[in-house]
């Protein structure tokens, strides 16, 4: 039986980001839909997407909303390549 291999969340419609908040904590891997990307305003739909993200999670956690310092791509995992038996 063929191992299904786990399609890149690039190819389903995202794009993965990892953010650095002021307070110098680390969130990795936030997902945004490709269609905020590559329009003029560059990467700052993102901005405005993951700070919108970051006020529905401190809301339900009941704390102050962080504020984003930077933001990045994540890189693209490459998959190991497999033996064949």
């Amino acid at each position: 039986m063929a191992k299904r291999t786990k399609s890149l969340p690039q190819q389903r419609g995202f794009v993965l980001f990892d953010v650095v908040f002021d307070d110098g904590s680390r969130a990795s891997n936030r997902r945004v839909p490709m269609e905020l990307l590559g329009g003029l305003d560059g990467d700052e739909p993102v901005r405005q997407l993951i700070a919108e993200q970051e006020s529905e999670i401190a809301q339900k956690a009941g704390r102050a909303p962080r504020e984003i310092q930077s933001l990045s791509r994540s890189p693209v995992a490459v998959s190991k390549p497999t033996s064949a038996s």
